[in-house]
C-alpha cells in the first residue's frame, strides 16, 4: 500500500540530560534525569506520522553498528516503513547529545555519522516510493543534493513537497521554489531572509521575502505564537496554554503533523491548527520521541481549547 507520507531525513539516538541549567561555556552542570532515544529529525517525522494515523515511509541511511540495530529495531516498532533505509558499514549512526533546562530551554550537539552519506542514487532508487505518497517532507539533516533530488522528483510526480529547514543552512533559490509549505522556528528564517524575527510583523517580512522567491506558503514560529502565510490567506495561532517541560521534536511534531492533514486533503489553515496542537503536546514531556503525539491527543486538545485564529497584524 502507498504511503500517505514519504520522509526524507535524518535518523539519530539522542542521549538527553535534563537538569536546573545549563553549563556555561567551559562550565560543567549537574543533571538530574538522563534519557536515551530514537532521534533525528527524518525518524521522528516518520514516527509522528505514524502516531497521528497516516502510512509513512522513510529514506534515510544508518550504520551497521549497534546504535543503527537498535534505531531500526525502534522505528519498526513505531510502525515506519523501512524499505527505503539503507544501512552503511564505513559511518557510525548518527548520535544527539541535548542538554534540557528547567524552564525546557534546550541546547544539542550533533555527530551526523551515516545521515551525511544518503546520496541521490539513495533518493533515485526511491523514486517510485515518492511518487506513491501523498506529501513528500524534508529536512537538512542529509546532504543537500540528496534533499533537492527528492524535491524534484516529488514535483515531477505532482506529490506536495514540505520543507522543514532545520538545521539552518542558506538554500538555493530552485529549491526554494519547488516547496509548497515551509516551517522554520526565529533562527532558520534568519538565516534564510536575514531578517530577525522577534514579533508577529517581523515574522511576516520574513514570509513575505519566502513568498517573493517562490514559497507557496510559509508558516514562521515566533515569540508567542506561529504565523502562517500564503498568497490566499494570513493567520496568527497564539501559543496553547501548555505546561512546557522540554521544546526538543517540538518542531518535528508541527511538520509531521502539517503533512499528515495536508495528506487528509485538510485547508492549508486547518493543518496548521492540527500542527499548532502537536507541537504543544510535544513540549509537554521530556525527549523528542517521548513528546510526539497521538492523534486522540492532538483532537482533544483542539477540542478543549480552541486556537484564536486572527488576521495577522501587518
Amino acid at each position: 500500500m502507498s504511503p500517505d507520507l514519504v520522509v526524507v531525513g535524518g535518523v539519530a539516538t539522542d542521549y538527553l540530560v535534563q537538569g536546573r541549567s545549563l553549563p556555561e561555556p567551559g562550565g560543567s552542570a549537574e543533571g538530574d534525569v538522563f534519557q536515551e532515544a530514537l532521534g533525528g529529525k527524518g525518524a521522528n517525522g516518520a514516527v509522528a506520522a505514524v502516531r497521528l494515523g497516516a502510512r509513512a515511509a522513510l529514506v534515510a541511511r544508518v550504520g551497521t553498528d549497534g546504535r543503527g540495530l537498535t534505531q531500526v529495531a525502534w522505528l519498526t516498532q513505531e510502525g515506519v516503513s523501512l524499505e527505503a533505509v539503507v544501512p552503511v558499514p564505513e559511518a557510525p549512526s548518527g548520535a544527539v547529545l541535548v542538554m534540557v533546562d528547567g524552564s525546557g530551554r534546550k541546547q544539542t550537539f550533533s555527530a551526523p555519522g551515516a545521515n551525511h552519506r544518503l546520496s541521490i542514487r539513495d533518493v533515485l532508487r526511491s523514486a517510485e516510493l515518492i511518487a506513491s505518497a501523498r506529501v513528500l517532507l524534508v529536512q537538512l539533516e542529509v546532504p543537500l543534493d540528496a534533499v533537492q533530488a527528492a524535491v524534484r522528483l516529488a514535483r515531477a510526480a505532482g506529490v506536495r513537497v514540505v520543507l522543514d529547514p532545520a538545521p539552518a543552512v542558506p538554500l538555493p533559490e530552485v529549491l526554494l521554489e519547488d516547496v509548497h509549505v515551509l516551517r522554520s522556528n526565529a533562527a532558520e528564517a534568519r538565516t534564510l531572509t536575514g531578517i530577525t524575527v522577534h514579533d508577529r510583523a517581523s515574522a511576516r517580512r520574513a514570509a513575505t521575502n519566502l513568498l517573493m522567491r517562490g514559497v507557496g506558503a510559509a508558516i514562521i514560529a515566533a515569540p508567542g505564537g506561529n504565523l502562517l502565510v500564503s498568497r490566499e490567506e494570513e493567520a496568527w495561532l497564539p501559543h496553547l496554554p501548555v505546561d512546557t517541560v522540554d521544546t526538543t521534536g517540538a518542531g518535528d511534531a508541527f511538520s509531521a503533523a502539517l503533512c499528515v492533514a495536508l495528506a487528509e486533503s485538510q485547508p492549508l489553515l486547518t493543518a496548521a491548527r492540527f500542527a499548532h496542537a502537536a507541537a504543544a503536546i510535544a513540549t509537554t514531556r521530556l525527549g523528542a520521541q517521548a513528546g510526539l503525539p497521538y492523534r486522540d491527543e492532538v483532537e482533544g486538545l483542539l477540542a478543549d481549547v480552541k486556537p484564536d485564529v486572527q488576521p495577522a497584524q501587518p
